[in-house]
């Protein structure tokens, strides 16, 4: 496992992401890129996701508006309740978050609904210090609105916001989506897109910025009917890391005694969780790294009946990546209320007509890319040589193999095109490099967690074989290159180890 710094170099150093307009020294902290390295990683995080709860859990995806009109928001609860609590050291004026500060003192979570004059009166017994200046004076604890406002129009007379979250779309699409997609109930709907917060100390790159990626599913459901699921015996023996105290600690349950126990409220959201855990074990973190923290009371979200907290252990301690909802019927409630649209649907066979509770699962896209880097990252001494590389998923490596001939004369170089040519054509993503030794090749694609090398040389021309060198092991064999395509294949599937 890496530090931040690790992290931050190579990103850096291979382009992976970067600060968003770099090149000018007023640019506002909290905006970040990625390169082509980084953008092809975060595009297969989100080709997975699609793949595995958007198609095969049947359910729809959306792409939504990046704004809407203030309305949304005042019905939603973010005009008045999407708030951070802010202080400033009266020494150095620099702002701070609250409950940060207090956490970092104490080492222990501040609870959401802790009101800004208990934060104060903390802040002054525990002694908080500002990380700049190390002064002891701040200002009173006051409310911070994180929505980023947009006026609309000519005359700008129409105000708008940025999304906050990406699940507003989809709870403003739900009636259409219902009655045009000929699903029942449950009907999840997916959305993958950017969200806008004005954090007040963006911080750790891409765990806390101002423009950041999601990837949300909203389950809306019949709440009488949460308990008969018919998938959920398909995953009833499988074992949830749940945290339902920090005393406690995590335990892992079986989904079925999780249910009967009460400690998930019902069948199809604890299938929801086990689901969700089978995901992220695909993508490369280990089961024991894993945990869904349920949150009291005074921890959930204003709109949660029951919350729980998707966490992964990097090198900077438990991250949430996940926001596992209950969010009952508050949602749909509201906008009903706000735009005087009726909301409520029948399923069929029932006379009487309610309005969908939902279970979210709302996932960053960036935080995953740096939790994922941050697990795959490796540093060991081979001799007086340090070797750094990212032992990432194949699933999710930026490109499968890297194809190198071994010098670029005496025909080399053209059929290491030609095997080039021959592997994407079987849709495998590959990179061709023919530049510096095949040391700093094998370097180069090893720091960006290529699986795989492909070196063709002077034997190649000879038996058609070519050398496969694997990234983790190291071992390398020689294989003939039209047998590639489908030893790749099956390296790709997990059907064969190197």
């Amino acid at each position: 496992m890496a530090d931040s710094e690790d992290i931050t170099n190579i990103a850096l150093r291979r382009s992976i992401f970067y600060p968003a307009a770099e090149i000018y020294s007023n640019s506002p902290s909290g905006f970040w890129e990625f390169g082509p390295v980084g953008e092809a990683i975060r595009r297969k995080i989100i080709e997975f996701w699609r793949k595995e709860f958007v198609q095969k859990e049947g359910f729809v995806e959306i792409y939504g508006a990046q704004i809407l009109p203030e309305a949304v928001f005042k019905a939603s609860g973010h005009l008045t309740n999407f708030n951070d609590p802010i202080v400033q050291c009266k020494k150095c004026k620099a702002l701070h978050r609250a409950d940060q500060l207090i956490a970092e003192k104490i080492k222990e979570i501040v609870p959401e609904s802790m009101s800004i004059e208990e934060l104060s009166k903390l802040i002054k017994h525990h002694e908080v210090e500002c990380p700049k200046c190390k002064s002891k004076e701040f200002t009173e604890v006051r409310k911070f609105n994180m929505m980023m406002k947009v006026d609309i129009g000519a005359t700008g007379d129409i105000p708008c916001y940025l999304r906050p979250e990406t699940c507003q779309s989809i709870f403003l699409d739900f009636e259409r989506i219902y009655k045009t997609s000929r699903q029942t109930l449950p009907l999840g709907i997916a959305q993958a897109g950017c969200s806008f917060r004005n954090e007040i100390a963006p911080r750790n790159t891409l765990l806390r910025a101002r423009e950041f990626g999601q990837m949300e599913l909203e389950i809306f459901f019949n709440p009488k009917k949460a308990n008969d699921f018919e998938k959920f015996s398909t995953i009833e023996n499988n074992e949830i890391n749940l945290m339902l105290s920090e005393k406690a600690g995590i335990t892992p349950i079986k989904a079925k005694d999780a249910v009967e126990k009460k400690q998930v409220s019902s069948k199809m959201i604890a299938y929801y969780l086990a689901k969700w855990q089978m995901l992220w074990e695909k993508l490369g973190v280990p089961k024991e790294k894993m945990r869904f923290r349920k949150l009291a009371d005074d921890e959930k979200a204003f709109y949660a009946a029951e919350a729980f907290d998707f966490e992964v252990l990097t090198s900077l301690g438990w991250i949430e990546l996940t926001a596992c909802n209950n969010r009952t019927d508050y949602d749909l409630k509201g906008h009903a209320k706000e735009s005087k649209k009726e909301l409520s649907v029948k399923e069929e066979g029932d006379s009487e007509s309610f309005i969908p509770h939902i279970f979210e699962l709302s996932d960053g896209i960036d935080r995953p890319v740096w939790v994922l880097l941050d697990l795959a990252f490796r540093k060991e001494k081979r001799g007086p040589e340090e070797r750094i590389y990212l032992s990432l998923a194949p699933r999710i490596a930026p490109y499968f193999a890297g194809i190198f001939p071994l010098v670029k004369k005496d025909g080399l170089l053209e059929k290491g095109r030609e095997i080039f040519k021959e592997l994407e054509s079987h849709g495998f993503d590959l990179v061709f490099d023919e530049k510096g030794s095949i040391g700093k090749r094998y370097a180069r694609i090893d720091e960006i967690g290529v699986p795989y090398a492909i070196t063709v040389d002077y034997d190649t021309m000879k038996d058609g074989t070519v050398t496969l060198r694997d990234r983790d092991s190291l071992e390398q064999k020689r294989v003939k290159a039209e047998k590639l395509p489908e030893l790749l294949w099956k390296l790709q599937l997990g059907l064969e180890k190197f």
